[in-house]
């Protein structure tokens, strides 16, 4: 087996081009502006003259616009130091230009570096602050990743090892917020890799143990706290939503718990992130569609985000206590599966009758969410692939958002806009509970075709008491089904990085009601 990914190197770097280290250059250019001012202070002059024409004809010709993740490659016949190739790379609209859009253009040009077979890269981004550095090496992360791992001809494979990120020579705030940009940058993208590369995994190597174990391992190694629960404590916590859901399956359940304790912090927020950790979704005895079922190992992606984001917590030394709970089964159609129907009770003494065993995740995360309280956490966000219905309201790249009050789901959603995980607001207005109602149990695990997702969320909104609680249906942004330019086909690692800059960005919603 292969690794999914590679972390490289990142250098900051003021250098001409003469001085440069890296055997590819490229150079952001936008629609509404030719070449980049600062192009002339990092190119000798006597391949500016080349360069201008090269882009003029390239641009009259319709061959290069500067159009978005568009690219013009130049090579250089006689180098005078180590770059043979420049490439302009298109960034669109200068006017529209956004952090994440820097994140995009950084993982393109490290992917088409791979492609180029290029190890040594370097990246102009004159005048970037702290959060554009931080981002771009982010990207660097992201476009160094492989999901073919279990391929046994990897000759087409190829990893960028180092990137020069070229910024500017004199800044107002000099560079140290650059340097904890770039630092800030390494260990979301390592750990976003990381969520990736979990998801990509087959279920018949990821299954709940495994998963566990893993946790276990990247958690103990980021400085957390990690507890895993077997069987016999989850029933003796009586945690029978879980035990429902794990019941058809030989596999037994797990319960993950990391807990990231800063030193200095007694009291304050305790944040509780609660991750769905499906490692594989049949649908139990309402089971699925033959078609697409293969995509089902990813139905544990909210696992892995908390995964990555708490190990992010940790290495980062983040300002506030936080706790993440990973509750994890398999859903199959076992002999002593789950039957539609059937009633259980929970671990908060509330009873769910399940009409379809296919809405598992819910289930999961309703005894995840009573625990996550029960050991103190005040400020609550549980992450999950829960339903169609959400990537039927907001497609493939957009996750939904719901929770309450309205201050704290305003506060993940500008987490998710710094980490360019975009995600938009649904409402869960209390009538929409109607659809739960059982004739036999307090409540059931479905309420219909209509507003799926909002039902699925009132669902996990039943076992939160009264605490600032955020959801987010990341069924849609798990997984790419299409390659992009700047991402493969597959995993996303999407949440990761939302979870990680809430917490770090702590002194500002804890002021708030």
């Amino acid at each position: 087996m292969q690794p999914d990914y590679f972390s490289p190197s990142v250098l900051l770097s003021t250098k001409p081009m003469s001085k440069l280290l890296a055997e590819i250059l490229f150079i952001p250019d936008f629609e509404d502006s030719r070449i980049p001012i600062s192009l002339h202070r990092l190119l000798e002059k006597e391949f500016l003259q080349d360069f201008d024409q090269e882009l003029r004809w390239a641009s009259m010709s319709g061959r290069f616009k500067g159009e978005l993740f568009q690219s013009l490659i130049l090579s250089i016949d006689k180098p005078k130091g180590t770059v043979r190739r420049v490439v302009f790379l298109g960034a669109g609209k200068k006017k529209s230009m956004s952090v994440d859009r820097w994140r995009r253009l950084m993982s393109t040009a490290v992917m088409i570096s791979r492609k180029a077979r290029h190890a040594k890269v370097a990246f102009l981004c004159d005048g970037a602050g702290e959060r554009v550095v931080q981002a771009l090496v982010e990207g660097a992360y992201l476009g160094n990743f492989d999901s073919g791992s279990y391929k046994t001809n990897k000759k087409d494979s190829s990893w960028v090892e180092s990137i020069e990120l070229v910024v500017k020579r004199k800044s107002k705030s000099g560079i140290k917020p650059l340097i904890a940009g770039k630092a800030r940058g390494c260990v979301f993208g390592e750990y976003t890799n990381i969520a990736r590369s979990l998801v990509n995994e087959p279920s018949n190597i990821l299954t709940p143990r495994t998963l566990a174990n893993r946790a276990e391992k990247y958690g103990l190694g980021a400085g957390l706290e990690v507890d895993v629960l077997d069987e016999d404590q989850i029933r003796d916590l009586g945690m029978g939503l879980v035990l429902g859901v794990a019941q058809g399956s030989s596999e037994p359940p797990r319960v993950i718990v990391m807990k990231h304790n800063p030193p200095g912090i007694r009291g304050g927020p305790v944040l509780g992130f609660v991750g769905k950790g499906v490692t594989f979704d049949t649908g139990g005895i309402s089971i699925k569609p033959a078609n697409n079922m293969d995509k089902m190992k990813g139905d544990m992606a909210g696992a892995a985000a908390v995964i990555g984001a708490m190990c992010i917590l940790s290495k980062l030394k983040a300002p506030v206590r936080a706790i993440g709970i990973i509750p994890v089964a398999e859903n199959m159609p076992g002999a002593n599966a789950l039957n539609p129907g059937d009633v259980l009770k929970s671990a908060s003494g509330k009873t769910v009758e399940v009409l379809n065993t296919d809405a598992e995740g819910r289930l999961l995360l309703g005894d995840g969410i009573w625990y996550a309280q029960k050991l103190g956490a005040t400020h609550l966000v549980d992450i999950a692939t829960l339903t169609g219905a959400c990537v039927v309201a907001l497609g493939n790249t957009t996750s939904g958002l719901f929770g309450t009050p309205s201050w704290w789901v305003d506060q993940i959603e500008l987490a998710s806009a710094r980490a360019g995980d975009r995600s938009w607001q649904l409402p869960v207005f209390e009538d929409y509970s109607e659809a739960l109602k059982s004739e036999i149990a307090d409540f059931a695990n479905i309420g219909g075709r209509e507003a799926g997702a909002i039902t699925a969320a009132l669902f996990v909104k039943e076992f939160v008491n009264e605490l600032p609680w955020g959801h987010l249906d990341i069924a849609g942004t798990s997984w790419a089904e299409e390659q992009q330019p700047y991402q493969l086909k597959g995993a996303t690692g999407t949440a990761v990085r939302t979870l990680a800059e809430l917490a770090l960005d702590v002194r500002s919603w804890k002021k708030l009601k």
